[in-house]
């Protein structure tokens, strides 16, 4: 054979190797048309139309097939007038997958949103607008579709979210719910700052706990300075039987006062840029531009599609092997807080019926006092009975429910590396928690094991700003699955709890086992609500880990009813066969509230090596994603150094009747159960103390008799000395960590000479205003003195890191006449039982985690 043929036949094997390793190409864009055929001169219009095509070649067992499909999307925004169907039919195969992806250096964007056009101006006078907004609103003519007016709840302009027009221009000017009626299904409220006081399409939200309520008003009446509200049906109903969360009442003032709430959904309260309302009457929308927004050239979005892309198919034809990348979702819509109001229960998913049981207990939790039957929210994306596909580099934002929901029948998918950003609920949603025909605490374990979601993989995601309108969703959550792992995503920006794994508040077996949440980022959540955790969990799942997370930085709610009830690490009922271990945190505030047994915790809390916060959130592969976001928020953070006591200093004290002091890791054992860190416990000889923000003192002190009938317990919650820096000190600045210095003595037993040691304490910041002042030199952020009988606790507050001895000569530095005042003190102080000769204060010393 001569060598031009030899070369001419190698050329021909090479050519027909390269075409057998290709998949066949379906092209879509914008500019095409679904007559076309499909080819990269000629492309397809729409997605349906390119998987129609695809279905086609397939079940024509099509020779271009053999080696997969590949529907490439040109970059451009794809109007979607119904949800992309991807049935049994579209499924490929292990050779023979299905790609739908974006094409090279393009972002093809799916969006059920519609554009509103034709603004102009309000010139003349609107009625109910207030007076600040007049000249300054402008107007269009809300779009149709299917013949009717457009449905919303939110609105974009240039791709930011206006507000919907409410009655407080920020979250913590919210006001607080004067009373509420069960029987008769009213509250009464502050009046709210309306003139007209029509309901119209009017709104209330209610901060509830762990989640939220959105109710339709139905009447409003004004008395006075404050209003009666009643409620649209359903809602009404549910908001005033349910128990569990419901509308806090502090009547004993125990706590942070009643639940806050805000109204919504009226022209009357349109009074800042950046807010919008939508007239169901008129079908006219009013906006008040923000500064620099040229409403006439904006691109002014309302979504009109709930599902965007549905995967569905069935237990014996699941759909299989086709995967999306590169591909954006946005502008999805949800209605049915519109249609039929919101009353979540937990995570997200809104109750269609619940109420207290008269007599309590059921077969399967004797204890249990309410029943619950939820929904679930809908979702952008959703995949039910599906395997081996997965969502890769895409984009989810612009949402007003879940972004990718993953309901049951699932395996061996994974989704990976995407953005999503401005989601106003959950922003990953796996697995079955309840249908509605089953009680809630009733542990799913079902017959058919290819219900359960299993095997699935969530990794590398970037998840910010999501929750946003449902403040009681999470960022990634998870009902009933089995070897799902969670790992390498970063979660920042979220209204209650980053990750929330389980569902059932059972012991009992069920549905769940081996699931992974290791090396994830959480940071900035719990920005609404409490009763919160970086990571959270329900329910046994036997072989569980929860491994090498880094969780930081949760936020303050001062609105919230119990704001010290926010965790790192939370553990709730039933949560069994848990391994808890090397999880980075700022502080070992955990909570294990009635679990089952089996669970693990080592190694948790600031003590973890650094680098497993350097590896815990995104691999450097996806760390791209950051460009998406930026960080702007000022919202106070929690520590626990200062919130342990801000508001309610409690002291717990148990003296032991032996020399020795009592077991600690009993004592530890009770404070993690009841969300007290373990490192709030303190030692001193026979001596240990509990010190900081104590849930139920008086009974965590019963339960410490209980375990130690030979000594004594003593409560401290008589506070009769407070120093502050930030009232205190002229700076008034303060540090935002602190060590705590725990001390304590004896008043001498003359009960005259004690009303005189309280009465100079008294009068001291205007007697003797060089204490403070000494105080102040000192560095000391906080000074608390508590009593019980004549023996006192002083609690001094200084910066993280820095040592007592060194700071307290700064007391009497150039201030000599704080000296004359240790001197008078002294007369009034004696050890207690224990103390040597001449020792008078004695040192608790921290036991560490």
């Amino acid at each position: 054979m001569n060598k031009a043929l030899r070369k001419t036949l190698l050329l021909l094997l090479t050519i027909t190797l390269s075409a057998g390793v290709r998949a066949a190409d379906i092209y879509v864009s914008p500019k095409g048309n679904d007559a076309n055929d499909g080819t990269k001169g000629s492309p397809k219009a729409t997605l349906n139309a390119a998987l129609r095509q695809a279905r086609e070649l397939r079940r024509l067992n099509d020779e271009s097939v053999k080696n997969g499909i590949r529907i490439i999307m040109a970059g451009g925004e794809y109007r979607l007038n119904e949800p992309v169907f991807i049935r049994p039919e579209d499924s490929g195969t292990a050779t023979s997958p299905t790609w739908i992806e974006a094409a090279a250096n393009g972002q093809p964007v799916l969006s059920g949103g519609i554009n509103i056009k034709g603004w102009r101006k309000a010139v003349a006078k609107v009625a109910g607008l207030p007076a600040s907004a007049q000249g300054k609103v402008w107007m269009a003519d809300v779009p149709s579709l299917d013949g009717q007016a457009l449905l919303f709840r939110q609105l974009w302009v240039n791709g930011k979210k206006a507000v919907r027009a409410r009655e407080v221009d920020n979250d913590n000017l919210m006001s607080r719910i004067l009373s509420v009626d069960k029987v008769k299904q009213e509250m009464w409220i502050p009046a709210p700052k309306i003139k007209t006081g029509a309901i119209g399409q009017m709104e209330m939200l209610i901060h509830q706990m762990w989640a939220i309520a959105n109710l339709r008003i139905k009447t409003l009446t004004v008395v006075g300075d404050k209003a009666k509200v009643t409620f649209q049906q359903p809602e009404s109903r549910i908001q005033f039987e349910h128990p569990w969360p419901q509308a806090v009442i502090d009547k004993d003032k125990k706590m942070n006062g009643n639940s806050a709430f805000y109204l919504t959904n009226a022209l009357e309260f349109l009074n800042q840029p950046g807010e919008w309302y939508a007239d169901a009457k008129t079908n006219k929308i009013y906006y008040w531009p923000r500064t620099g927004e040229t409403i006439t050239s904006a691109k002014v979005v309302a979504p009109a599609q709930q599902t965007l892309l549905k995967m569905t198919g069935t237990a014996d034809r699941p759909v299989s092997y086709v995967y999306v990348k590169g591909i954006a979702f946005e502008h999805a819509t949800w209605l049915r807080p519109s249609q039929q109001g919101h009353v979540p229960h937990q995570a997200g998913m809104y109750m269609t019926d619940a109420y207290k049981l008269k007599v309590a207990g059921t077969p399967e939790k004797k204890g249990l006092e309410n029943q619950a039957w939820v929904g679930r929210p809908a979702a952008a994306v959703e995949v039910a009975y599906a395997h081996h596909t997965g969502f890769e580099g895409c984009r989810f934002e612009h949402m007003a429910s879940t972004g990718v929901n993953y309901q049951r029948g699932t395996h061996d998918n994974e989704i990976k590396g995407n953005l999503f950003k401005d989601i106003g609920g959950t922003g990953i949603q796996v697995g079955t928690f309840s249908d509605e025909a089953f009680e809630v605490h009733l542990p799913y374990n079902p017959d058919d094991k290819r219900e359960v979601c299993t095997n699935e993989r969530i990794i590398n995601n970037l998840i910010t700003d999501v929750t946003n309108e449902d403040w009681g969703c999470v960022g990634i959550g998870t009902g009933y699955v089995k070897n799902i792992s969670i790992e390498h995503n970063d979660i920042s920006e979220v209204s209650y709890s980053g990750i929330s794994m389980g569902w059932g508040w059972t012991k009992l077996n069920n549905a769940m086992s081996g699931n992974k949440i290791t090396a994830n980022k959480i940071s900035r959540y719990g920005k609404h609500l409490y009763d919160v955790s970086g990571i959270y969990t329900l329910s046994a799942q036997p072989g569980s880990v929860i491994s090498e997370n880094y969780i930081d930085s949760v936020y303050k709610v001062p609105y919230a009813h119990d704001v010290h009830h926010w965790f790192y690490l939370y553990c709730d009922e039933g949560s069994s066969g848990f391994t808890v271990k090397n999880n980075w945190t700022p502080a070992d505030k955990f909570l294990q509230n009635a679990n089952g047994p089996d669970n693990k915790w080592e190694n948790n809390g600031p003590q973890v090596s650094n680098s497993i916060k350097q590896n815990a959130g995104l691999q450097n592969d996806y760390k791209h994603l950051f460009k998406n976001v930026s960080t702007t928020a000022t919202s106070p953070i929690n520590y626990v150094g200062y919130d342990a006591f801000a508001d309610n200093p409690q002291v717990i004290e148990i003296v032991n009747a032996d020399d020795k002091a009592v077991d600690l890791e009993q004592v530890k054992d009770l404070c993690i159960r009841n969300g007290i860190p373990k490192s709030a416990v303190y030692q001193w000889t026979n001596r240990t103390v509990i010190f900081g923000y104590i849930p139920n003192a008086e009974s965590q002190v019963k339960k410490l008799k209980e375990m130690f009938p030979k000594a004594e317990v003593k409560l401290y919650t008589d506070r009769f000395y407070t120093f502050n820096r930030k009232n205190n000190c002229p700076d008034g600045k303060t540090v935002a960590e602190w060590d705590n210095v725990i001390l304590s003595t004896n008043l001498v037993a003359d009960t005259k000479k004690q009303q005189e040691y309280l009465n100079y304490h008294a009068t001291q910041f205007t007697k003797w205003p060089e204490v403070s002042k000494g105080f102040c030199n000192a560095s000391f952020q906080q000074l608390v003195i508590l009593k019980n009988g004549r023996q006192l606790m002083l609690i001094i507050s200084i910066p993280k890191g820095e040592d007592l001895d060194k700071l307290n000569p700064k007391t009497t530095e150039n201030n000599p006449r704080v000296n004359d005042w240790n001197k008078i003190m002294s007369q009034y102080q004696e050890g207690v039982k224990g103390t040597k000769p001449g020792e008078v204060w004695v040192f608790f010393q921290p036991t560490g985690k």
